[in-house]
């Protein structure tokens, strides 16, 4: 809502910004009201209880939601076609395998990991962990010892993937919230998922393994075999991952030559570049050529329609979660709320970027989910990025992934994810905190360790 002015001080603004975050956490713990469904009717309660005149309460929230949507849900739909498209046709073993061959079986979980991190760019994490969890079982069966030292690296891979890396939908809405450029988000992500994996789940999962004797399970998913009638050739799935990501790269690179008037900004061939690297035509052309690649001599025409249109569903509650975050954030920006919480954090002192991670730890703590925790610790600190002098882009890009740590780090019973890696491997819940909870929490703290490093050189 444009011309609104706050009807009230920074004290009684930040009074209804805790009572709002204290009524959303109580909404979906306490009453295990859907995250969509809460983050809706707190918006409305927030922005009536800040002043907002009801003729403008649903232009904003639409507003937001709508805002948000435009970039969000392109790119997750997108990104999880491709994804679903390489899981039906075994890219995902096909892939693993020939890592295995070329590491060797004593580097399995290294092997395992890295196939992980390729796999994590378009699928999703439980998608990508159930996926691969029949290979990893069947690896483990085959090398032995303990199947965390096969499980952590993969899964880990997955998790850090998912959190800092676009087309997922966390960082995509918090690089709309904070203004960061996608392209370079994705870049950034990329560069900071990789070490911090192989620091807090593939030598921890190795560790972890050592400590933790946890046979391979016998009643999950058959014998951890995977059977496909004609899987993919290796360059074939290796080109379909790589190739959104030579063509956002190349559209960063060519942008960042014409910004420095190295070539002209106005050449034809420059903005062919620019607009097939942006993310989402990117994703799109992947999305074709996936579709005719994989189903040459494999599907008909009805099938990868139906292939790719079953992909959608399950996204779809995330798909609302992440517009209605970023709901609640246009009421915290219009009300004035957004504004007072970046006065206040101004005054104490503490940099944007600890700020930004010190929310998103708190908001996942308290109700479990990532994709809350990065949308609305997103909303609240995008007027303090805002109002920062200074920032670049790179250090935006690097708010996001402080958000990100901040929303992965310390999961516990109140996490799905928690549940999913327990529930598979078979392990009691104080095995599970023991494991699971200390390796996302090391991804959440080292992620964000490296992120503030560099703002602080960069």
């Amino acid at each position: 809502m444009e011309n609104f002015e706050p009807v009230y001080g920074t004290g009684p603004l930040l009074g209804i910004a805790a009572g709002a975050i204290a009524l959303l956490l109580f909404l979906i713990i306490r009453f295990r009201m859907h995250a969509f469904i809460a983050l809706v009717l707190v918006s409305v309660l927030t922005a009536l209880a800040a002043g907002i005149p009801v003729s403008g309460v649903m232009p904003t929230l639409l507003d937001g939601f709508g805002g948000t949507l435009a970039n969000v849900a392109l790119l997750v739909g997108l990104g999880v076609m491709i994804g679903r498209l390489l899981e039906i046709t075994g890219g995902a073993a096909v892939l693993a395998g020939a890592l295995i061959r070329l590491f060797g079986e004593k580097r399995a979980p290294l092997a395992l990991g890295v196939s992980s991190l390729l796999f994590g760019f378009p699928l999703f994490f439980d998608v990508g962990l159930i996926v691969m969890l029949p290979i990893v079982f069947s690896v483990a069966r085959r090398v032995g010892g303990s199947v965390l030292t096969y499980t952590l690296p993969t899964a880990g891979a997955f998790a850090v993937m998912h959190a800092f890396v676009p087309p997922h939908p966390g960082p995509v809405t918090a690089a709309v919230e904070v203004g960061a450029d996608m392209g370079l988000t994705l870049l950034v992500g990329l560069l900071l998922a990789i070490p911090t994996w192989y620091l807090s789940s593939y030598l921890y999962g190795l560790w972890a393994g050592k400590r933790f004797e946890i046979p391979v399970p016998d009643d999950v998913m058959s014998d951890g075999t995977v059977k496909h009638d004609d899987p993919p050739h290796l360059a074939t799935v290796l080109g379909i991952l790589l190739l959104p990501m030579v063509l956002i790269f190349a559209n960063t690179g060519v942008s960042a030559f014409a910004a420095t008037g190295t070539v002209a900004a106005d050449a034809l061939w420059v903005q062919a570049f620019q607009l097939i690297g942006q993310t989402p035509i990117a994703l799109l052309i992947t999305v074709l050529v996936a579709m005719t690649v994989l189903r040459r001599g494999r599907f008909t025409r009805q099938r990868v329609e139906e292939i790719v249109g079953g992909a959608l569903g399950p996204v779809c509650a995330i798909i609302l979660i992440t517009g209605a975050g970023g709901m609640f954030g246009m009421v915290l920006r219009t009300s004035g709320i957004g504004d007072a919480l970046a006065g206040s954090l101004e005054a104490t002192g503490l940099p944007v970027i600890v700020a930004a991670f010190v929310i998103a730890l708190a908001l996942r703590v308290a109700q479990g989910s990532a994709t809350v925790a990065i949308t609305t610790a997103a909303g609240l600190i995008a007027p303090a990025v805002q109002a920062a002098p200074g920032l670049t882009s790179i250090d935006l890009a690097l708010i996001v992934i402080a958000i990100a740590s901040g929303a992965t780090a310390l999961s516990h019973v109140n996490d799905s994810g928690f549940w999913l890696v327990g529930r598979f491997l078979g392990m009691d819940v104080k095995t599970t905190l023991k494991t699971w909870t200390v390796m996302e929490t090391l991804i959440g703290f080292i992620g964000f360790g490296l992120a503030f490093g560099l703002s602080l050189v960069l």
